[in-house]
């Protein structure tokens, strides 16, 4: 008689290709919560969203039913930031944990935008319609209501008005040349962010931090994240090419690096890369000692 059906457990990132491979299906929260498995190898993702369905339905309980949605929006702030106590990082903002669902859910401290995954998450288990916002260097969270659009600071909690907001765009205009004959409405800046690219957002926060400490091992995991999910962008290939190339992996460098060139015709930094391309293959595969 056959012995019993081996299945292998996917690998975290063909768990993270399977959850990401249509916008349809993406499940922002659970996307989210996966990016800490390659941080904590035997992290149970079910039990992370299980956490969250806890909160959720402990908020639930509390809410009459014929609450009107902003009774619902007062609720939830007064659950989210004052009983649960979630707030932003102010102490260790840099710390890559503020990026792991389950170390926010545990410390209860995070930066703008894991808050704002996990706060999307319950206001839509409560009811109402959250998304969030890519504002320009500081991520917010939108709330549609009867009488107009709520915009929260995840970082804070407080609600912004339209001159708050004005004055948080006003670096970032100023920066880009963005003022006088060429401004641009606030609005443009206030539209919902798809699910696949507050996950990338999430993941490029990380990459600044491991690229900055030159953690060469952890910025790879991330960069193979950011391949997977967004597979038309060349410059995630071309460094996850050069993070290879510094874990000298040289002959994955060499093929992420010429797929690179091959794609993107004309780029700033063609002559760059086209020369780091030769001297890896120069090198050739590392010598083993």
């Amino acid at each position: 008689m056959a012995g019993p059906l081996q299945f292998e457990a996917p690998s975290a990132l063909e768990y993270f290709a399977a959850l990401v491979a249509e916008d349809r299906s993406l499940s922002l929260v659970e996307a989210a919560a996966s990016i800490a498995q390659d941080e904590f190898p035997r992290l149970d993702t079910q039990a992370v969203l299980a956490e969250i369905d806890t909160l959720a339905d402990k908020l639930r309980r509390r809410i009459p039913a014929d609450a009107v949605p902003v009774q619902r929006l007062r609720w939830l702030n007064r659950f989210f930031f004052q009983e649960l106590g979630f707030a932003g990082n102010v102490n260790n903002y840099y710390d890559p944990a503020n990026s792991y669902l389950n170390r926010v859910l545990s410390t209860r401290r995070g930066i703008p935008i894991t808050l704002a995954v996990l706060y999307i998450e319950l206001a839509t288990q409560i009811g109402l319609t959250a998304r969030g916002v890519s504002f320009p260097g500081h991520f917010l969270i939108k709330l549609k209501m009867p009488q107009g659009e709520v915009v929260i600071d995840p970082f804070t909690g407080q609600s912004l008005s339209r001159e708050e907001l004005d004055e948080l765009l006003l670096p970032y205009k100023r920066h880009r040349g963005l003022q006088g004959e060429f401004d641009v409405p606030l609005g443009l800046f206030l539209q919902a962010a798809p699910a696949r690219e507050v996950v990338a957002r999430m993941l490029r926060n990380l990459k600044e931090i491991h690229r900055s400490a030159e953690d060469w091992g952890r910025l790879l995991a991330v960069q193979q994240r950011l391949v997977v999910l967004l597979p038309q962008a060349w410059e995630e290939r071309r460094d996850r090419g050069l993070a290879y190339a510094e874990l000298g992996r040289h002959d994955e460098a060499v093929r992420d690096l010429a797929e690179y060139l091959e794609r993107v015709g004309e780029a700033p930094d063609r002559r760059a890369i086209g020369e780091r391309l030769d001297e890896l293959r120069r090198l050739g595969p590392p010598r083993l000692h």
